[in-house]
């Protein structure tokens, strides 16, 4: 976002220079911060643990309210909100590398089939079907019973079944209005009437013609010709491809497995920090690059400093390879590279496309549902935090904070301040570490 707005007003050169200008000095403080942890001992002061689990427990509530308040723009009606859900279900049940992009993929595809309304479409005509074909029954046993009563009479009457077949039938029952639009009315649908008197449907609840795009201005972006942009999207696929095959070829190698991690984990991350941050555990941490205790204890720690989300890649690239040959400054050079290469390529390819995507609808529909997905994933995050975010000197792998009540009301006082008295994001982190030292100091007293 940074890189777009700076962009819009004074061009891509000024974009880029705001990015390095507001990432560098938190990239900087943890790479000081991997330096200093690498020289911990194995275990720390149990107070230390207890103010570990406070900045936790006050970084679950800011995501949590973070991830509220995402909620609140995202949903715009019925399908939004079940793909919020859908993201928040599903993205805390894998993280695999192709798990989030076929998640955002699915969540694209059901926006644009509710926009163009293919399957409210589909469901009012089975309905208009299902009503002829019930009306049309109907009208069939009332002629049964007709022909019936009337061979019936007919024995009286002296009339021959020849001549009573022959009979014009009954008019059959007239269908109201509103029992023919019964079945548009039940998907939200309109009906309208043209000149030759034939009903059709103009749109679902959330009209093609209106997919909501307040948010997206009509502002100029700079000149770049969507050639480049073309050609810097397939680059990065290829070198994505590339990343992943050279896997098989390259000998075993901590730098390039670190920086093959890093690279997938910053292209396929949705949501920003807080869903990076359980992502980067899978990918470091689990392999053994970086151990459980010093990953908490770095995110604890980033919690309290500036930057983007992505700086704690960072702190792990530099302990994964701090004890190599290759030096330290190297390695956070490489890794900072690595998480973000993928996502500003993602983004100047597709600035350079936005004149033509625009004013296409099917991409704002697209859009709309990759969005809210993207939010549920961020929900997820604040699960997966949860399981983690509490620590002690014989558990320094992580908890669930409900192991400790008082961490559960940190979070939820923090959440309260930050939606009711608006409490900023320092505040809220100082807060948690001093309620977790409080605590500590008042039970051992």
């Amino acid at each position: 976002m940074l890189l777009c707005i700076n962009a819009v007003r004074h061009g891509l050169a000024s974009g880029f220079l705001a990015v390095g200008m507001f990432a560098l000095p938190g990239a900087l403080a943890m790479y000081a911060l991997a330096i200093g942890v690498s020289h911990l001992q194995t275990n720390l002061p149990p107070a230390v643990y207890a103010l570990l689990s406070g900045f936790n427990a006050a970084a679950v509530g800011l995501i949590a309210f973070a991830a509220v308040k995402l909620a609140e723009r995202a949903i715009s009606d019925r399908i939004s909100r079940l793909l919020v859900c859908f993201g928040g279900v599903m993205g805390g049940m894998g993280s695999a590398l192709w798990y989030y992009p076929v998640l955002m993929a699915s969540a694209g595809c059901a926006t644009y089939i509710w926009d163009t309304s293919i399957l409210q479409n589909l469901y009012v005509r089975t309905r208009a079907r299902g009503h002829k074909w019930r009306q049309g029954r109907k009208i069939r046993n009332r002629r049964r019973e007709y022909d019936v009563e009337a061979l019936s009479n007919s024995r009286w009457s002296g009339e021959s079944e020849r001549t009573l077949l022959e009979k014009p039938l009954p008019e059959p029952p007239a269908v109201h209005e509103k029992d023919a639009g019964r079945c548009k009315e039940d998907v939200g649908m309109e009906t309208t009437t043209d000149e030759k008197g034939q009903g059709g449907v103009v749109g679902g609840k959330l009209d093609a013609e209106k997919v909501r795009h307040e948010d997206v201005d009509d502002f100029d972006i700079p000149s770049l010709p969507w050639g480049i942009g073309v050609t810097i999207l397939v680059g990065f696929v290829i070198t994505f491809v590339l990343v992943i095959a050279l896997r098989v070829v390259i000998p075993k190698s901590r730098i390039f497995d670190v920086f093959r991690s890093l690279y997938i984990a910053g292209t396929i991350t949705f949501g920003g920090g807080p869903v990076l941050t359980p992502l980067l555990r899978d990918y470091i941490v689990s392999p053994g690059f970086v151990t459980p205790r010093n990953f908490l204890l770095g995110f604890s720690a980033f919690q309290a400093l500036p930057g983007p989300g992505f700086n704690f890649a960072i702190y792990l690239g530099t302990l994964s390879i701090i004890h190599t040959a290759i030096p330290s400054f190297l390695g956070a050079l490489i890794t900072f590279v690595a998480i973000y290469t993928p996502g500003l390529c993602i983004l100047v390819g597709f600035m350079s496309l936005w004149r033509i995507i625009n004013g296409r609808k099917w991409f704002h529909s697209i859009l709309r549902g990759v969005n809210a997905a993207a939010v549920g994933l961020v929900f997820a995050a604040v699960y997966k935090l949860w399981q983690i975010g509490y620590l002690t000197v014989s558990v320094q792998s992580g908890r669930p904070l409900g192991t400790d009540p008082w961490c559960v009301l940190v979070l939820a006082v923090v959440y309260t301040g930050s939606a009711w008295f608006g409490w900023n994001p320092p505040f809220s982190i100082l807060f948690g570490g001093v309620a977790g030292v409080v605590k500590f100091a008042v039970v051992n007293a």
